[in-house]
């Protein structure tokens, strides 16, 4: 019988991840800060200026050679509720793949061993719009059901939907992003305190 040939993760990254970052429209971080305990992922998105209005451009445009810009912080999730949330992580990144259409197997670095390194991955829109909501909305928020409720109903979410409510949380002025994550915290996680979180909760759960 053959040997079952080992999964090296710092050689995929190297090999197939490490060189696609910068023209991606999203990154996601991970990394470690000095005040807190454990890894924290930080996601990103590839913002374009223009010489006429030094702000970014359309949220498909994606960073290559030639184009000007950087990369802005969208939130990021650390502590419990990155630990509550990481197998759902795991699902929104499964369908990243290269130019080719190639998995690029980025879920295999949303792991105990992976979460030990500190590299950037590189996302589509679909998943980077999908963490980017997830990482802001749940801030300040200290009921993990209600973050795990949050985290499951965005991951179903159309890439459409998913770009969508991404771009009215960051791009039409600071008081009606605020506004649309203040009502989207309770569209997609209920209230605190409401029962009717764990119920709906177990249903999703469940697949239903």
């Amino acid at each position: 019988m053959a040997k079952k040939e080992t999964f090296n993760l710092q050689e995929h990254y190297r090999e197939n991840l490490a060189l696609l970052w910068r023209k991606s429209p999203f990154v996601l971080r991970i990394t470690t800060w000095k005040a807190v305990q454990g890894p924290v992922l930080v996601v990103k998105e590839f913002r374009e200026y223009t010489d006429k209005t030094k702000d970014a451009q359309p949220l498909l445009n994606l960073p290559d050679i030639g184009k000007k810009g950087s990369f802005a912080e969208r939130g990021h999730l650390r502590g419990e509720s990155l630990r509550r949330c990481l197998p759902i992580l795991r699902k929104i990144v499964e369908g990243v793949s290269d130019k080719a259409g190639i998995p690029l197997d980025i879920h295999r670095c949303l792991t105990p061993e992976g979460l030990r390194m500190q590299v950037n991955l590189p996302l589509n829109d679909d998943s980077g719009a999908k963490l980017a909501l997830l990482f802001r909305l749940q801030e300040r928020i200290s009921d993990l059901h209600r973050v795990e409720l949050i985290a499951l109903r965005i991951a179903r979410f159309t890439r459409e939907e998913a770009l969508y409510w991404h771009s009215r949380t960051t791009t039409f002025g600071l008081d009606a992003n605020r506004w649309a994550i203040a009502g989207l915290r309770i569209l997609l996680g209920g209230q605190s305190q409401d029962p009717a979180v764990e119920v709906m909760l177990a249903r999703l759960r469940r697949g239903g």
